[in-house]
């Protein structure tokens, strides 16, 4: 059974719909990353899961209860992180987690373990007595996973916990999700900081103008997103003659001389020696058709025989953000 699971999820708010016809399936101890443009439709969809939407049709689920008719039931199950935590004034780490405790019926010596045990995991225990609003942004994220830990839920939404950090935070952040995927929680995780998600989840879901373009795994998505090839191809000199000799190879549908900046190879500038490696550092890039019955490897050995020396030839990867940039655009059908 499905942790999380959505059947044609719609939520309008008048003529806009925030999302439209949302199926999506979440299974136990997966880490989902949902990831789409601004206003996509993901923190409407996490706060649905979260019970604090009411959808406008359609069903969501949270290990088989229904939200809108077993909220009562599905609420001590799940933990909501925002993208933005807030806390009254004044208010030290350890009271901020004792109002919470509180809230789910956690007292006396349970509580100060739950407490001690959350800021551990978190690594905040030297801050239980500083107060919340003098935390970095970066603990004030943890803190507000260590809150939504007090009751041990079996699933985690998190809506953009890495936004605003620095790096040393986003990898502190990263580091505590890993932990928490290794404790069997299943997360769902929004967030722009695709490389993350790509090394964090194993399922990932693409959303726009709140519909799903495709869920799966890292590798399926790239696959998806993935028309023919892009290759750099870098000659000693004659580039302009190697573009011309490129564009009659057959396969390959497009080739042009990268710009200053805009690829790899590019020397520094400076000196006689930089301008003369200027030229040879010019790499050339060629988009080849999968489809045309050839293949990219034979492309070396053309050049070489029409007396182009080779300097580089390399295949660009595919990596998440640019499936997503792929996907999001419409290139992919």
């Amino acid at each position: 059974m499905p942790m999380i699971e959505t059947i044609n999820l719609t939520k309008r708010y008048g003529d806009l719909v925030a999302l439209n016809n949302l199926n999506l399936t979440i299974n136990e101890g997966d880490c989902f990353g949902f990831i789409g443009p601004n206003g996509a439709g993901k923190t409407t969809t996490i706060k649905i899961l979260a019970t604090l939407l009411k959808p406008s049709s359609g069903q969501a689920n949270v290990a088989g209860l229904t939200i809108g008719y077993q909220n009562r039931q599905i609420r001590p199950m799940i933990g909501y992180v925002p993208d933005f935590m807030g806390a009254y004034e004044d208010m030290v780490v350890t009271e901020y987690l004792e109002f919470f405790a509180a809230s789910y019926a956690i007292h006396g010596d349970q509580r100060k373990k739950v407490i001690r045990d959350v800021l551990e995991l978190t690594d905040l225990s030297y801050k239980a007595t500083a107060e919340v609003n003098s935390l970095s942004r970066g603990m004030q994220q943890r803190l507000s996973v260590a809150r939504v830990l007090l009751h041990d839920p079996r699933v985690l939404l998190m809506d953009e916990p890495a936004s605003g950090l620095d790096p040393r935070a986003r990898i502190e952040m990263r580091e505590l999700l890993k932990e928490l995927r290794r404790m069997g929680k299943t997360i769902l995780i929004s967030s722009h900081i695709l490389p993350e998600l790509a090394e964090l989840c194993n399922v990932v879901g693409i959303i726009e103008r709140g519909q799903l373009l495709f869920s799966g795994t890292v590798d399926e998505i790239v696959r998806r997103a993935k028309l023919g090839h892009v290759l750099h191809v870098g000659v000693v000199d004659r580039h302009e003659q190697a573009v011309e000799a490129l564009g009659h190879i057959p396969g390959v549908t497009r080739a042009a001389l990268l710009q200053d900046g805009e690829g790899p190879g590019q020397p520094v500038n400076g000196g006689a020696k930089g301008r003369a490696g200027h030229a040879a550092g010019r790499i050339i890039q060629v988009s080849y058709d999968d489809q045309a019955g050839h293949s990219f490897s034979d492309i070396p050995n053309i050049l070489i025989n029409q007396g182009f020396r080779l300097t580089k030839f390399t295949e660009e990867p595919i990596n998440l953000e640019t499936a997503f940039m792929r996907l999001t655009k419409g290139m992919v059908q």
